[in-house]
């Protein structure tokens, strides 16, 4: 079976079981810059406000106006977008008596993984009682990166310049707030957030790590230094090995990676095979299912361009009840990636269940729909004339048959060639009569009766090979013309 076809029929594969995924998180940066979902009210439900459609908004800042390149996820729609790095989406609203124009919008999915949570800081104890720092040059991935080397758990920033330690107890007698409560921008990056005044965003520090073992039925893996730009001369890896699963999904929600040079590696956890490579030219686009428990994924970056790195969701998978192939080979087989099979966006519903039943009705229809072209397909080739009209006049019709090879002469009529059968024969309308002559230099036989009938007046020797049976329905068929 060609490779096209086999990424063809796994694309179709995926696309079902990623319809049917629980509810998952459709951020994966704090502050929902990547957010594209299409929640389009202040809060879910009827109890938030309508937003207006960006390119509606034309006397604010934001618009398609500005930006008609769909440029921060905007479009002709009211979807919750945040183009300007605010803490969470937003959207703008109808003014209302105190003038205001925007609001944050409340969207539950919207939850990076790896982060915490917002939480309230009284500083007497601290909320987390750890390790401490400050500096002003605080990012995000520096915090994570001192409390990683010191084996805590969690790293909170706060106030924009202080970093802060501490274990999962320390968390759970803590008061988690709104999340638009840290709104203070990192001294070292102003396009993150470092908690609040009295506000402390706390993290996983697996979070940006350079390598991991992940067992877990699902979870996340950003590129190292994540939401920081990965580093110069990254050699990092990390291994999957969903307990309990047959195969592993990927679907990459963050890739930005520039640099050709810079490349991540997807191998077989047991063999070693390499399954798939992406870099700055080759993007992986849909999710990517590999029929395997035990996945190595490894990525390594030179000296130039740099970049912020990817999110991979990855999903353990029961598979037993599907015959997946490998991909055979010494690694020049390469699991199929955008620029192989589709270019797809994915979204997730929250209504997952109706969404799969409906993705497996599309898919079994499709299916059935394809097997019944071919079986029409295949009866057509057998018993279908097909008519070729040519030219008026006395041109020249070569047709060939099991006898001698002939050509049939249409005088002052039409001309049609017809296959039958898998017989090509020549008609000639009652306006014209057949001439038949040799083809080989006078010494071949010309073929045929001297048929003069309005129908069939050319049909010569290939018309004599078919059955008695056949001629009859061509002649009813040629009757109808």
């Amino acid at each position: 079976m060609p490779w096209e076809v086999v990424g063809f029929l796994l694309v179709l594969l995926q696309r079902s079981w990623t319809l049917q995924k629980a509810e998952l998180s459709e951020c994966f940066m704090v502050n929902g810059a990547d957010y594209r979902g299409l929640q389009n009210r202040t809060a879910p439900g009827s109890t938030g406000k309508p937003c207006l459609y960006w390119n509606q908004t034309r006397e604010h800042a934001y618009n398609t106006a500005k930006y008609p390149n769909g440029e921060w996820g905007l479009g002709s729609h009211n979807y919750c977008r945040n183009p300007d790095g605010d803490v969470q989406p937003w959207c703008y609203i109808s003014e209302n008596e105190e003038g205001i124009y925007w609001k944050y919008c409340d969207i539950p999915t919207c939850h990076m993984p790896g982060y915490v949570g917002c939480f309230l800081d009284s500083g007497t104890p601290p909320t987390l009682s750890g390790s401490s720092g400050t500096s002003t040059k605080l990012t995000v991935q520096v915090c994570l990166s001192f409390c990683r080397k010191r084996g805590y758990k969690f790293a909170g920033v706060e106030a924009g310049y202080a970093c802060f330690c501490g274990h999962e107890g320390d968390i759970r007698h803590s008061q988690q707030v709104s999340a638009v409560e840290c709104d203070q921008v990192c001294f070292g990056k102003s396009s993150e957030l470092c908690g609040g005044d009295g506000r402390i965003g706390i993290y996983n520090v697996s979070m940006g790590a350079c390598q991991g073992n992940f067992s877990d039925l699902s979870g996340v893996i950003y590129s190292p230094q994540f939401p920081d730009d990965y580093e110069a001369n990254s050699n990092c890896s990390w291994v999957l090995y969903p307990a309990g699963c047959d195969s592993i999904e990927l679907s990459f929600r963050i890739f930005d990676v520039r640099d050709p040079n810079d490349h991540l590696e997807v191998r077989d956890g047991h063999s070693n095979l390499l399954l798939a490579q992406f870099d700055g030219r080759r993007r992986p686009a849909v999710p990517l299912l590999f029929p395997t428990d035990c996945l190595s994924l490894s990525f390594q970056s030179d000296q130039f361009l740099q970049a912020q790195g990817f999110a991979i969701l990855y999903r353990g998978l029961k598979a037993s009840s599907v015959n997946l192939r490998t991909f055979p080979g010494d690694g020049s087989h390469l699991m199929p990636t955008s620029s192989d099979w589709l270019n797809s966006t994915w979204t997730y519903s929250a209504n997952d269940s109706a969404i799969g039943v409906g993705a497996w009705v599309m898919y079994t229809a499709t299916g059935t729909f394809i097997l019944a072209i071919i079986i029409v397909s295949y009866h057509l080739r057998k018993r279908t004339c097909l008519f070729v009209q040519k030219k008026t006049g006395n041109s020249l019709v070569p047709f060939s048959s099991k006898g001698p090879r002939n050509r049939c002469q249409c005088l002052g009529g039409e001309a049609w060639a017809v296959a039958y059968r898998h017989t090509r024969v020549v008609i000639c309308t009652t306006r014209g009569a057949p001439h038949h002559r040799p083809l080989h230099n006078g010494s071949g036989v010309a073929g045929g009766d001297d048929e003069t009938s309005s129908d069939c007046s050319c049909l010569c020797h290939s018309y004599e090979n078919l059955s008695s049976t056949n001629q009859s329905s061509l002649k009813s068929l040629i009757s109808t013309i």
